[in-house]
């Protein structure tokens, strides 16, 4: 079973060593590794072509953002199952994508998805916060709640029969394109009882404003997949979130 990562970058040399390191220390080795870059200006070409051909696909140029150059790489891969790595972070040991193969060949379905952990940027071994996807259930979209989606592998064909991310949404792709998988077309999946990615706290939706953003774009994915919602169900997520930040 042949698997493609896609890491998408754009001038962030500071972090992006990490996580292809820990793509290409994998222990399964019928990977492949597929970099999207946004014609970045900071070195970070520069660091990826180090790698040779360790890299089996490597582009670099303008797109209309991180969702867009999401979609360059999954009309790319030519893997059975494809998993989306961001710049900022990385598989917590060599042994998880061996892992995710074993569950897709045991449980026999369409997705597989775990928990991940959210670590201080100066100190990789202090978690600040644990994602749990253990209580996920589709009905869960509706309070704007999702499994995680670093975590998410899923069977190419499935982005060939359900489509890729939207590049209209700013921040809730993600929320949509899982939406559209596991409530809309209900394919199977199988939770791991384990963390199987680090994220380094911040990125994109972590501001005010942000925040903000997300959950009115939550409410149109929503609407647009017939999932039945208001903004006081997206708002009751945040206290699940609170307790995150205590777990373990």
């Amino acid at each position: 079973m042949k698997i493609s990562i896609i890491t998408v970058v754009w001038n962030n040399k500071e972090t992006i060593k990490d996580a292809i390191d820990s793509v290409l220390n994998q222990t399964y080795k019928d990977i492949e590794y597929i970099i999207v870059d946004g014609a970045s200006t900071d070195g970070t070409v520069d660091i990826v072509k180090r790698y040779g051909n360790k890299i089996d696909k490597f582009i670099s140029e303008p797109d209309k953002g991180l969702y867009d150059a999401m979609n360059k790489g999954i009309a790319l891969a030519t893997g059975d199952i494809i998993g989306i790595l961001n710049s900022d972070d990385f598989y917590i040991d060599e042994f998880v994508i061996e892992k995710v193969v074993n569950e897709f060949k045991e449980k026999q379905v369409d997705s597989v998805f775990a928990d991940l952990v959210f670590v201080k940027p100066e100190n990789l071994d202090k978690t600040v916060r644990y994602y749990d996807s253990s209580k996920f259930h589709p009905t869960k979209f509706a309070y704007g709640w999702m499994p995680a989606h670093p975590t998410f592998f899923v069977k190419r064909e499935i982005y060939e029969k359900c489509g890729v991310f939207r590049i209209d949404l700013k921040i809730a792709a993600d929320f949509d394109i899982l939406a559209r998988f596991l409530y809309t077309q209900k394919i199977s999946y199988s939770y791991m009882p384990e963390v199987i990615v680090k994220m380094r706290v911040g990125g994109v939706s972590t501001s005010f404003s942000s925040i903000w953003i997300n959950n009115i774009e939550t409410l149109k994915v929503c609407k647009d997949n017939g999932i039945d919602t208001n903004i006081f169900k997206i708002l009751s997520k945040y206290p699940s979130k609170l307790l995150g930040l205590v777990k373990r």
